[in-house]
């Protein structure tokens, strides 16, 4: 039997949660209200072996937990990806400024949630100055991506990538943001990067000044399972 990725057993748990907590969200039947419960118990134990690699993990009534506090009510029910912004920020030289981030390690693009009351782009300059000091101007939109499917995230979002323009400030890293930062080329990318191989391409065609549509997540065929 082949091994399933954790990866896979993530999602597998965050789009079963999903569901029982939109059910939750709806319905009014007792007897629904009990199956959707225990579809989240399901999950939970997905995600519990996911994270301490054992079919008897044992956190699963923390996950159930956690979930029922986020199930509301009608609309405000509805379950949807958290959205998040990335700016993929160039200077003159045609570098890309890159974060070491505090909680993994792993290098990447400055990132941050949208906040309520900004529009994305102005989430985007405020994200960069908070976190690398640099003063930035987006340009336009260029990716959309799947946080899970990058292996950014540990919880569902949509990331909207921005390309942006330094037009001031200089490094002075967030200390609870990042560990390091820094200006790179396409060939001097540091190490531990996350998902390069997906946004490293047409951030850098970007910068060269190459023109083409905003990128995102290929389709899998069939939709749900496909080709991880």
């Amino acid at each position: 039997m082949p091994e399933i990725s954790p990866q896979t057993l993530l999602r597998w748990a965050e789009s079963l949660a999903g569901v029982a907590r939109t059910g939750l969200g709806f319905t009014q039947s007792q007897y629904e209200r009990e199956r959707f419960e225990e579809v989240l118990k399901i999950a939970g134990d997905i995600k519990a072996t996911e994270r301490e690699g054992d079919v008897g993990a044992s956190d699963t009534s923390g996950f159930v937990t956690e979930w029922m506090r986020e199930v509301g009510h009608g609309v405000a029910g509805y379950q949807t990806p958290k959205v998040a912004v990335g700016a993929a920020v160039t200077n003159d030289r045609g570098e890309l400024l890159l974060i070491q981030r505090a909680d993994s390690g792993f290098w990447l693009y400055p990132t941050g949630w949208c906040d309520v009351g900004y529009s994305a782009p102005e989430v985007v300059v405020k994200e960069v100055l908070e976190e690398t000091g640099i003063e930035v101007e987006p340009v336009r939109l260029i990716g959309v991506l799947d946080g899970m499917r990058l292996g950014a995230s540990r919880v569902p979002l949509y990331s909207l990538l921005f390309f942006c323009r330094a037009i001031g400030g200089s490094l002075n890293i967030h200390p609870l943001e990042c560990t390091d930062a820094g200006w790179f080329s396409r060939d001097n990318l540091p190490s531990p990067i996350i998902g390069a191989e997906r946004w490293a391409g047409p951030i850098f065609d970007a910068i060269d000044g190459v023109s083409r549509d905003v990128f995102y997540d290929d389709l899998r065929r069939p939709v749900w399972r496909g080709d991880e």
